[in-house]
């Protein structure tokens, strides 16, 4: 007989996997594009929306299990929405007041948190049928999934745009963050593009491309070696 403790383990593996892979926002369900592509000209930038998202992800997912057995099914679309709304509020006005650099350079992208589908969707198709502790740890999976998309798609742009990796890391986030800021290539003149719209649709592109090939060939690996011991 299987302890629960694996099996409780074994499914937080399976959510973790879910959000960060098979399932991520990005990469499977192509959600939250917007944000993705306006705010990733750093990988700095992609990090604090990243870290913003996720927690706005896993509270509102903490909130709706916990209210589920009270929220009705015919409001429960409005009720979200304004949970949501309340966080992204908090969030913004906490980075305004000890972010505000970061603030500055995210813009109108942090409000807009609230019209991000992939928190209404997974709040709806998730959260509010779950209990709290699988509601939070997968709320935490997708804004994990999302926060590693955001900071890889920021480094691909940033290394060939302008040569660094980080950059700006301490004013947007802080002192602490210092060590985070790299020179990768110096004297550098930059690659206009990568930095421009157009680099993060290629750059998105390849991503994706990497992650259908990767795909494809764990599959493949996975059959042959099924074969193999068949």
């Amino acid at each position: 007989m299987t302890h629960p403790a694996k099996l409780i383990l074994d499914d937080y593996r399976r959510l973790f996997r879910d959000g960060i892979w098979d399932n991520n926002v990005v990469m499977a369900q192509m959600l939250a594009l917007c944000p993705l592509l306006a705010v990733t000209g750093t990988a700095t930038n992609g990090l604090g929306m990243g870290l913003a998202t996720t927690f706005v992800m896993v509270a509102a997912a903490l909130l709706i299990s916990m209210l589920r057995g009270i929220i009705t099914p015919e409001v429960r679309i409005p009720v979200f929405i304004l949970l949501i709304a309340a966080l992204v509020t908090l969030v913004d006005l906490v980075m305004n007041a000890y972010l505000y650099e970061m603030h500055k350079a995210l813009g109108l992208f942090i409000p807009l948190i609230v019209t991000n589908c992939a928190i209404l969707g997974r709040a709806e198709s998730f959260a509010s049928r779950q209990p709290v502790h699988r509601a939070v740890v997968d709320g935490l999976a997708m804004g994990v999934g999302f926060t590693l998309i955001l900071v890889v798609l920021g480094a691909v742009r940033e290394i060939p745009g302008s040569g660094t990796l980080f950059a700006d890391a301490r004013l947007l986030l802080g002192d602490g963050f210092a060590w985070m800021e790299l020179t990768l290539i110096p004297e550098y003149r930059g690659f206009l593009l990568m930095i421009l719209p157009p680099g993060a649709f290629l750059a998105l592109g390849f991503i994706l491309a990497g992650k259908r090939v990767l795909d494809t060939r764990l599959a493949n690996r996975a059959a042959a070696v099924k074969m193999a011991q068949a």
